[in-house]
Formats: structure tokens, sequence, C-alpha cells
């Protein structure tokens, strides 16, 4: 039987009330400044993960006590201190390779600091996000009718691990690119090595409400802590995969618009009987991709670091892409906002654009 972590963290102070109904009785503010004193914890045991292959994988969530807001705020030797704890108390449960999400995963390196801290092996997971992300979008385009290879495609978070890397994948068959991140040298610097190493035209921009009316795809993986997509901005047919979580488009400005699709980038089916002994809102035998991604590598006994850093490898996403196929993790079916998304939706959203 294989072994591994996860660590996981509550988005918001209202997630707590999901484990500690108690803290019902207590504002944002209140939860935050108790939570910062805890020390991270066993959240649940994982159990039936199985592969097409016959291996077995059990695994345990760890929470982290932190916020988005306060991973962000917070003193970061602080933060990677307190994901080092969590990972080292997965290591303690019997974990050999542990995957930081959420939050976790973009603080500071991004990983590289807790995996040297530790002598198992540490992964973001975002690989694995990045092949299902894309997977999802072009899936999405298919059925809509889209031609990926020239729309405008605009990614948000350019600059981060993930927006770096599913740039340079749509950089091979894409002439054209937009680019968003808040940092405008990082964003030049990045965009003057797409330019030169994939010899492809880019336009950059720090106000994504200036880029979104251009956008006929919009991949979406900021790190902000609240929806920073104006879905009004968007023209009618555009495809949005939200990857980001928080989540770049809220529930309630989604639901305004009826001619866009807005997709979740990132989630998977899982093999075997799986139970995750947690409620994050998903179908029975899902999870996000970044999970996944450490399940396929205790499943493969890589118990050795992965996806970190900020500049993935693209070699490793074709890797646990191939991977993944082989244990039998899959892309779940498209969905938007937690649910499914039906053909009668897709079709709903293609005649509203076609008479529009």
């Amino acid at each position: 039987m294989e072994k591994f972590g996860f660590i996981i963290h509550p988005l918001v102070a209202k997630d707590i009330e999901r484990k500690l109904p108690f803290a019902k009785m207590f504002s944002e503010s209140m939860i935050e400044r108790v939570i910062k004193h805890l020390p991270p914890f066993k959240v649940s045991h994982i159990t039936g993960v199985e592969s097409i292959t016959g291996s077995k994988a059990e695994g345990w969530f760890v929470t982290c006590p932190l916020t988005s807001k306060q991973i962000l705020e917070l003193p970061t030797h602080e933060v990677v201190d307190k994901i080092t704890v969590a990972a080292t108390k997965a290591k303690e449960l019997g974990a050999e390779i542990v995957g930081l999400g959420a939050f976790t995963s973009v603080v500071g390196d991004k990983g590289i600091t807790v995996a040297n801290k530790l002598d198992i092996g540490i992964t973001t997971g975002n690989s694995y996000t990045v092949a299902t992300a894309l997977e999802g979008t072009k899936l999405a385009s298919e059925m809509m009718g889209v031609d990926m290879k020239s729309s405008n495609i605009l990614i948000i978070g350019a600059t981060g691990s993930i927006g770096k890397a599913c740039t340079k994948f749509l950089a091979r068959s894409n002439k054209y690119l937009i680019l968003a991140a808040r940092n405008k040298k990082k964003l030049d610097d990045f965009a003057g090595e797409i330019k030169a190493s994939y010899n492809i035209d880019v336009e950059v921009g720090t106000n994504i409400n200036k880029l979104l009316p251009e956008a006929d795809i919009v991949i979406a993986v900021s790190s902000s802590i609240e929806g920073i997509i104006d879905i009004d901005k968007l023209k009618s047919g555009a495809i949005v995969c939200d990857i980001a979580r928080p989540r770049d488009v809220s529930k309630e400005l989604a639901a305004k618009r009826k001619d866009i699709l807005v997709i979740d980038g990132g989630i998977v089916d899982v093999p075997g009987n799986v139970d995750f002994n947690l409620d994050f809102g998903f179908p029975k035998g899902t999870a996000y991709a970044c999970m996944a991604e450490t399940m396929i590598l205790a499943l493969e006994k890589r118990y050795y670091d992965y996806s970190l850093g900020s500049d993935l490898e693209l070699n490793k996403i074709i890797e646990i892409d191939r991977l993944a196929k082989k244990h039998g993790f899959k892309l779940a079916s498209l969905r938007s906002l937690e649910k499914e998304i039906s053909l009668q939706q897709l079709s709903r959203v293609r005649r509203v654009v076609n008479s529009s």
C-alpha cells in the first residue's frame, strides 16, 4: 500500500465552520486570530485509491490552519514554517510524498524551501493541473465549435507557475496570446522570453478589464483572494477556464451571463472506490488535479520532489499526463461552478450566442 499526504487550508475563515460548527458564533477576524495559533492537524484519512494496474494507495489530508488572506499577508517565513510542520505531520502519519494544496503551493518559492527541509517527496501538483486544465479547455472549445488555434486566448496570472506553463504549451500551436499579471516588469520579461522562444505575437497588460473584451478564451489562474473577472466585459460566446481557488469568476457573477461558458479547471476522476472522508464540494470519486498528481506519484512509487518552483518543466507535464492515463485517472466531465455541464446547457449557450 503506497502512502501520500496532501496539505489543505481554509480558503476563507467561514470554511472553518465545515469542521468546527461552533465557529459560526465568531467574526472572520476573530477566527483568523485564533487559527493562526493552531498547529497543523490531520483532517481525514483517504482510502480506496486503486490504479487500474492494481496498485493501491491511502493518504491523509492535513490542514495548515491559515486562510488564503493570511498566507498572502503574514511574513513568508512564518507561513513556510507552518507548511513545513503540516508536511511533517503528514510524514508522521506515514506519507512518503506530500502535495501542497491551494495557496500553500504559491507562497515563497513554491515548495522548494519546504522540500529542502524534509526527506520525503514534495509536489505542488501543478503539472497535472496544467495538463487537465488545457484538456478541459480544448474539450469545451470543441463542444462550443471554437477553434483554439485561431482564438484570442487570454491567460490571467501568466507569470505564476501554472500560468507560465499554460502559456508555453499554447505558444506551441497559437500564433498570438494575451498575457495578464500584476507585475509589469515580470510580465514584460516573460513576454519577451515567449516571443523569442516561440516566434509568436504577444500582447500584455496589467488591466484585466481592458483585455477581457478581446478574449475568445480565458484561462484564469491568478492568486487573488477574491474574484477579479468582470464578466460584463467578456464577449458573447467566450469560454473561461477558471483554475484559480478562490475563484477568479464568482458564482454570483457567472450566473448573470447566459451567453458565456465558465468551466472549472483541473478536476479529475480518481480510480477505485476512493473515500476522502471530507466534503469539499465535489461528487464522489472526483478531486482536484493537484491532489491527483500526488496520488499518481505515490502509485508510481516516485517518492521524490516533482512540481516545484515557478518554472514547471514541460516534459513533466507530458509525463504526469501519461502516468495519469496509465493508472486510470481522467478528466471529469466538464463542470461549471461545481456542477456538471449538460449537453442541453451547452446547446442553450450556443443558441444564445448564435441569436445575438
